[in-house]
């Protein structure tokens, strides 16, 4: 039987420690940088849309928000329409810190494919995001509550 999972968990692994490492100087820790990038990204956005983007539970979502906004990161903004909404903007202090991400992202991805002809990264992103669509299916059935039969 093929491994491949064990591969993507180990890279996911190695990639976020080594991010933990390298973004502890600027008080992000535990994968708070992931929640950071998105909420930089996608400002105005939901907390449960970011659980849908990062793959996460809402408990653990939570926490990290709350981290991000009590070290001055990000901030919650009620909607105009609803107010029971409140929206996740970056500060000053996390639009600051997201370049460097990304650096680090884009310096990540070149150490990744390194040795890949632009075709061969191409396959393999296609290929991932295959798998990832196959696996979101599992992820979306189990999070709702529903056991799955292996």
């Amino acid at each position: 039987m093929i491994e491949i999972l064990r591969e993507i968990g180990m890279i996911a692994r190695a990639l976020d420690s080594i991010s933990n490492i390298e973004f502890k100087e600027f008080d992000l820790t535990k994968g708070q940088y992931l929640y950071l990038v998105r909420i930089c990204e996608n400002p105005g956005v939901i907390q449960e849309q970011l659980v849908e983007m990062i793959k996460v539970d809402r408990s653990t979502a939570t926490r990290a928000i709350q981290k991000l906004e009590l070290n001055g990161f990000i901030e919650r903004k009620v909607d105009g329409d609803n107010k029971k909404i409140k929206k996740l903007y970056p500060t000053e202090k996390g639009n600051t810190v997201y370049p460097f991400i990304k650096r680090e992202n884009d310096y990540s991805n070149l150490v990744a494919l390194e040795g890949f002809s632009e075709k061969e990264a191409e396959i393999t992103l296609d290929l991932l995001l295959r798998i990832r669509k196959n696996i979101e299916k599992d992820w979306e059935f189990v999070k709702k509550g529903n056991k799955r039969n292996y």
